[in-house]
């Protein structure tokens, strides 16, 4: 049955579900430069302390992302969209209002669960609401508006930082969940009646928190704790019992919290990998950069959001490109192999060429330009990787499975560089902690482009049948399709 609506009625659909990703992604980010002014507000928190602002919120966000992707079949894709949404807003304004830092960093984590339930059914709702043909296309776009959040937060938390304080970071969410809710029930098709016995196994999805905050703990206070500590290895060996556990119960649960059948795709298990490790050196890189433009240029915390913006330019234009184009280049696999590539030639060069005088026309500039093309293209081709080594039944599910494991990986990653600028704070020259970061980011972006390169594989789309006319010749039986 052909679908009638009006074009109008799909820019509407797009700019919704877009919105969310971006609002999700943004509040990833934007808290990067309130950092050095959160820091101002409680003196007497260290900088691991402090990382829990940011780690709390991915840990949520990863942990259960997982089981979104089915709440988004069991719920209705556009119920989920709002629950998320309106978790979202309301942990906003608890951020806000946090009158110190526990406070604070509960709120963030409520705030990534709500992010958490926005992610999975955003794409869903492109992918489903919209027409097969354009199914790229909307990957793209939903890729380009997650690069841009992830991106644009540190300029948009730099202004805001700069006009107002920390808090203001957190307010500027409520407007803007406001209107996604008003414009997801007003344009997205009424969900039908909830499946509450689709409802993803309660056990394994609270496992799966606990576990991945095991993890994330073990490395953020292990430098602190001495890595041979009793609370350290015990951390660690509860995370990795837990989140083991829960995918033995979820092969034969009815209703696993983590959906095991994709996993014997080949591609979708290296594409996640691959996230994994992408989203360790992806999410250490922004917050990085705005502590070494912070601390050793001294750059205010608008300058150092003003600084990058070409790279969320850059960011935006590849992604929505990579989205059109990609098909043409060599898909999916081409988009990952590219920005990865970028990506390490850009964390090298900064590993090597920092310097304790500013140099942004010379340095920073050019950096800023080329991570942008990398993280634009990275993002939009595992995402697309993910959606299409799918069944569009599952599209929920497997966005939301690639999506856990890069935040999972942000999550690590934010926690390992906590732990390496603590150690490397005595270092004689100021910019070495920050090279050593840099150079954290070089290893894995090493071992992501490796299993990309060796093991994503995507079967190019079949080729349109040739119209049949009286004189055509019985074709000659094809060559066997070369994956790309």
């Amino acid at each position: 049955m052909t679908d009638t609506r009006p074009r109008a009625g799909y820019l509407a659909i797009m700019l919704t579900a877009s919105g969310g990703a971006f609002l999700s992604m943004l509040d990833s980010t934007v808290t990067n430069l309130a950092i050095p002014n959160v820091q101002g507000a409680f003196p007497s928190a260290s900088v691991t302390d402090i990382s829990w602002i940011i780690t709390a919120y991915a840990v949520l966000f990863a942990a259960l992302l997982a089981p979104s992707g089915k709440l988004a079949d069991a719920l209705g894709r556009r119920r989920l969209f709002v629950i998320g949404i309106g978790l979202f807003t309301l942990a906003s304004l608890a951020c806000a209002l946090a009158p110190n830092l526990p406070f604070l960093i509960g709120a963030r984590a409520v705030q990534g669960a709500g992010a958490a339930a926005m992610i999975p059914s955003s794409l869903a709702i492109l992918l489903l609401d919209g027409p097969a043909e354009r199914r790229a296309g909307s990957i793209g776009i939903w890729s380009a508006a997650s690069a841009i959040g992830a991106a644009a937060g540190p300029i948009v938390g730099g202004v805001l930082v700069e006009l107002s304080d920390w808090r203001a970071v957190f307010l500027i969410n409520i407007p803007i969940g406001a209107v996604l809710i008003v414009s997801a029930l007003r344009v997205l098709e009424p969900p039908g009646k909830a499946s509450f016995d689709r409802i993803p196994d309660p056990l394994g999805t609270v496992l799966i928190a606990l576990g991945i905050g095991a993890l994330t703990l073990g490395v953020t206070e292990g430098g602190d704790w001495g890595r041979l500590d009793p609370r350290t290895l015990g951390t660690f060996a509860f995370g990795l019992a837990a989140l083991a556990y829960t995918v033995l119960r979820s092969r034969t649960h009815p209703k696993p919290a983590i959906d095991t059948e994709l996993w014997s795709n080949r591609t979708f298990t290296a594409t996640n990998v691959t996230s994994l490790l992408y989203g360790m050196a992806q999410y250490t890189f922004m917050l990085v950069a705005i502590l070494y433009m912070t601390d050793v240029w001294r750059y205010s915390e608008l300058e150092a959001g003003l600084a990058n913006t070409p790279g969320a330019v850059s960011a935006s234009i590849i992604a929505v490109g990579l989205g059109r184009y990609a098909a043409k280049l060599g898909g999916p696999r081409f988009a990952v192999l590219f920005g990865l590539a970028v990506f390490l030639v850009t964390a090298i060069w900064l590993t090597v060429g920092l310097t304790e005088q500013a140099s942004f026309l010379t340095l920073w500039l050019p950096a800023s330009i080329l991570t942008g093309i990398g993280m634009g293209a990275a993002t939009m081709g595992t995402s697309a990787s993910a959606a299409m080594s799918a069944p569009p039944a599952m599209f929920a599910t497997s966005s939301g499975l690639n999506t856990t494991a890069r935040q999972f990986g942000g999550a690590l990653g934010i926690a390992a560089m906590a732990a390496i600028l603590e150690q490397s704070s005595r270092s004689g020259s100021p910019t070495d902690p920050y090279s050593n970061v840099y150079l954290f980011c070089t290893v894995l972006l090493v071992l992501a482009l490796a299993v990309a390169a060796i093991w994503i594989r995507l079967a190019p789309p079949p080729a349109a049948p040739a119209p049949a006319t009286a004189a055509a010749k019985p074709a000659e039986p094809a060559e066997p399709a070369e994956t790309t």
